[in-house]
């Protein structure tokens, strides 16, 4: 004994209307069709659900005790649906962002909040981590979205650019070089040089920088963390380099950024999402707006970029 969602429906409404044309129109079918549908549902129960005239129609004994169920499981079912169309428009669910910490920090507080204000059943985690953690977390199917430099290219992802940011000369605001328009990476081999973290991006680049320019610069200290090589700078310990959409995480009061030349250098960031797998609905909400607000960060960047 089998009844479908459809079938039900199609009773119950005969049995609200008491009558299979108003039942018809009410569900925009055919009577004929309608009135197979039912046919359909007597046979599956083995029981005779109307008492039919032709002037109304009226429940029999299995009929009455069949609707409340009916009505019980239309509810739960539309329940259930409306959930789903909820979750389908992308309403409810989770979204994981794996990020960088610059990048989570300039682009995803906006971006979240937006979400949040149109989306309010929507739950956001952010893992952020070093490129390789981002990387691996996507892959593994961790995290929907990762924000991170622009990887080496994998099958198993795809890479969708997203901005570029300046690198720039961080000092103390009363140090002479801070005066300078555009200073050139030699600097950092003339005075002590705050470094991060070896596995970081920022490392990474620095140090490309360095091997292409010639230049022998050996880091006075290292960083995990943007903030503690900041405050290192502000102490007068040494100067450093960083991005530009760093500064909010890395830059105290009494700092200054400029632009670095000879080479002029930006670091390449983006979008890395599992190769040939959809995003759920929500992620594909969430990852609009980071877009949107990387337009905005971006403008922010180049307006200071060499």
């Amino acid at each position: 004994m089998k009844a479908t969602p459809h079938q039900l429906l199609c009773f119950q409404a005969v049995a609200e209307t008491g009558s299979f044309s108003a039942a018809a129109r009410r569900l925009g079918l055919s009577q004929p069709a309608l009135s197979r549908t039912v046919r359909l549902l007597e046979e599956a129960l083995g029981a005779r659900l109307f008492d039919r005239n032709t002037r109304n129609v009226a429940l029999t004994p299995v009929g009455a005790e069949l609707r409340p169920i009916a009505e019980r499981l239309g509810a739960e079912f539309g329940g259930a649906y409306g959930e789903l169309a909820r979750f389908v428009a992308g309403g409810r669910g989770r979204v994981t962002v794996a990020a960088l910490p610059s990048i989570a920090a300039v682009l995803l507080p906006a971006a979240i909040a937006a979400l949040a204000a149109d989306r309010p059943d929507v739950e956001v985690l952010i893992a952020d981590a070093l490129s390789g953690p981002v990387l691996d977390a996507v892959r593994d199917g961790r995290a929907e979205i990762g924000l991170t430099v622009q990887p080496p290219p994998s099958a198993q992802l795809d890479y969708r650019p997203l901005l570029s940011d300046a690198f720039g000369l961080v000092c103390r605001d009363d140090d002479p070089l801070a005066a300078r328009d555009g200073p050139a990476w030699s600097v950092f081999a003339q005075r002590p040089f705050v470094a991060m973290a070896p596995a970081s991006s920022v490392r990474l680049m620095t140090d490309a920088v360095f091997l292409q320019a010639g230049l022998a610069v050996t880091p006075l200290f290292q960083c995990a963390f943007l903030g503690t090589a900041g405050r290192l700078v502000a102490a007068g310990l040494g100067i450093t380099a960083l991005p530009r959409l760093t500064l909010p995480l890395a830059a105290p009061p009494g700092l200054a950024w400029r632009p670095l030349a000879r080479p002029a250098t930006r670091r390449q960031m983006g979008i890395v999402t599992r190769a040939n797998r959809s995003l759920s609905p929500a992620a594909a909400v969430l990852l609009d707006l980071i877009v949107a607000e990387a337009r905005r960060a971006a403008s922010l960047s180049e307006a200071d970029g060499p």
